[in-house]
């Protein structure tokens, strides 16, 4: 399979053999599975303080003529603190229990919880090749809402060197993505307790960079909205499908292209260890 390269002026240079990752076949399940399973790696653990909604002295006797005690005034059996006293008359308010005002939670979040969990290295790396081969499909690529005239795929590596944000920028409409930086340039507030949870904002995913090494364009990228950049050896499916959706407009480097054949990466099988064979002695081999 091959694909155009395309310069910094926007037009195309040459054509390049693209590796056997791109050929993978597309598996929507995998690429889902392991979506959640990185976000679910990447929560911050969370719970309600330990002594919360305990720490009032809620205790009463249920014994015959013991003083503050609930015998034989027909009185539920729900932990309760004074909030009165007149003689040996006392007024009671509910509290500890669940149900009660300022009581604790019945089964509350634990913050020792271990939300974790795992995939398999051969199905964490076959998701991820799904992923990249779903990234030069333009029915994909156009159903997760990106905007453009042709697909591009893989541009010059001299797009790593751009240092400016205005240079980027000039780079994408060069590459007929006007629609695509006008779609991702809209910021919306959200709705919800988000906005006072340092999430005020929603953004959409815009194009993503697969550069060969840590290079200038990192930074010059991270002041556009929706805009990523990644080295190729760090790819992940959260990068390639956010939210478990394939087909994310994705522009690889040449080089970043030539590293992923050269290394085979995200291909390499897992090799079992297998133990030496030992013969079983025999009596006749003993003698």
């Amino acid at each position: 399979m091959k694909a155009d390269i395309y310069g910094m002026d926007g037009k195309k240079s040459k054509s390049i053999n693209l590796p056997k990752q791109f050929t993978e076949s597309i598996r929507p399940d995998l690429i889902r599975k392991a979506n959640n399973v990185a976000e679910a790696n990447s929560q911050q653990p969370y719970g309600a303080f330990l002594g919360a909604g305990i720490r009032a002295a809620a205790e009463m006797s249920r014994r015959r003529k013991a003083f503050k005690g609930s015998y034989g005034h027909g009185m539920s059996r729900v932990p309760r603190k004074h909030s009165w006293r007149r003689g040996t008359q006392f007024g009671y308010t509910g509290a500890f229990a669940p149900g009660t005002v300022s009581g604790r939670k019945a089964h509350p979040p634990k913050a020792d919880q271990d939300r974790s969990k795992s995939i398999n290295k051969n199905e964490r790396r076959l998701a991820i090749r799904s992923a990249i081969s779903s990234t030069i499909i333009a029915d994909l690529v156009t159903a997760r809402g990106h905007r453009f005239e042709n697909l591009i795929s893989v541009v010059d590596n001299k797009v790593e060197s751009l240092n400016k944000t205005k240079d980027v920028e000039a780079l994408l409409l060069k590459l007929n993505l006007k629609d695509e930086l006008a779609r991702i340039s809209v910021k919306k507030v959200r709705a919800g307790r988000g906005t006072m949870r340092n999430r005020k904002y929603k953004t959409k995913k815009g194009p993503l960079f697969v550069v060969s090494k840590n290079c200038p364009l990192t930074d010059a990228a991270s002041n556009m909205l929706g805009v990523d950049v990644c080295e190729v050896r760090n790819l992940n499916v959260r990068l390639l499908a956010p939210g478990g959706q394939p087909g994310r407009m994705t522009l690889f480097s040449e080089e970043a292209i030539n590293l992923m054949e050269k290394n085979k990466l995200f291909f390499k099988t897992i090799k079992k260890e297998t133990k030496p064979k030992v013969e079983k002695k025999t009596k006749e081999t003993k003698k």
